[in-house]
């Protein structure tokens, strides 16, 4: 069956989602977004994603004419709506984009005409992409550009504008065209990756950047409470390029796959180049935490 997606009070077939091209989405990039997966076809902590876009777009100044609840509730039935698209071993992402609606274009950008408006569509999870790294690692490198700064736009508002992380990411694959960035802040401190966190392992303490310059991911949460009750000591704190490349273990959180491995930094073995014992105990604690093999559905398609 066709997906159905919803836009501002209506659900339509994918075939027939529009939008204005003078919405402020594509005028503006003007946009806050969030990214959810399933696990077993069971959302995997929307409520903590929706909790987020609504601070996101209460730092925006966006209203969705709707409250957390209502989004929650509509959040779900298009999600059951689409859920016969999706085989059992098919998990699919929970999309949300919402824009200040309608922009005039002229002198003031803030002015609005209409209310916002609610993107909210369902995609399958392709996992290919990473599939190899969980048993391989990936090869993280720094760009040369740099993140914007916080004192520009606050690394916690999860927003569409994306270009910053896509050229870093070009960049990146100039050196590999398999490369993961690590894009560094203005400081030359480890920020994040276009669409992840990132974390290195050393003498056995877990460190991560502190959100002073890179998302307050909802992987980066789970890896973090995991760790905990692993024992894992852990640390938000500034990390430097010199950090990973001396770590023991190196990986990088997002959405879609979770926890990705990473066995070289800047063209240099991370520990001893393969994927660490810790790294892999946090991936089995997170499967066994959704009930399912996070490596194995990855490795399923490319098999």
């Amino acid at each position: 069956m066709a997906r159905q997606v919803y836009i501002s009070g209506r659900m339509v077939p994918e075939a027939e989602a529009k939008i204005s091209i003078f919405d402020s989405a594509i005028m503006l990039a003007d946009t806050v977004t969030e990214s959810t997966r399933t696990f077993r076809h069971i959302p995997f902590k929307l409520e903590q994603h929706i909790e987020r876009l609504y601070l996101s777009l209460k730092l925006t100044r966006i209203d969705p004419g709707m409250s957390a609840a209502e989004m929650l509730r509509t959040t779900l039935d298009v999600f059951e709506a689409n859920l016969d698209n999706y085989a059992a071993h098919e998990d699919c992402w929970i999309v949300h984009n919402i824009s200040r609606g309608l922009a005039i274009a002229g002198a003031d950008p803030t002015v609005q005409v209409g209310k916002a408006t609610v993107m909210i569509f369902t995609q399958f999870m392709d996992l290919k992409p990473w599939a190899r790294f969980y048993k391989d690692g990936c090869h993280g490198v720094t760009p040369v550009s740099r993140m914007v700064p916080s004192q520009s736009l606050d690394p916690r508002i999860k927003n569409r504008s994306r270009l910053a992380y896509t050229l870093a990411e070009m960049e990146a694959k100039q050196v590999d065209p398999a490369a993961q960035s690590v894009i560094l802040d203005l400081n030359g401190h480890v920020a994040e990756n276009k669409g992840g966190n990132i974390f290195c392992i050393s003498k056995g303490v877990l460190k991560t950047p502190s959100t002073v310059n890179c998302l307050a991911g909802v992987s980066r949460a789970t890896v973090l409470e995991l760790a905990r009750k692993l024992g894992i000591p852990t640390e938000e704190t500034v990390v430097q390029p010199y950090d990973l490349a001396t770590a023991d273990e190196m990986f990088f959180t997002s959405t879609p796959y979770c926890i990705m491995p990473a066995t070289r930094f800047n063209t240099l073995p991370v520990g001893d180049g393969k994927v660490g014992p810790i790294t892999k105990r946090l991936l089995a604690a997170w499967s066994e935490l959704v009930g399912m093999d996070i490596v194995a559905q990855a490795e399923a398609q490319i098999n």
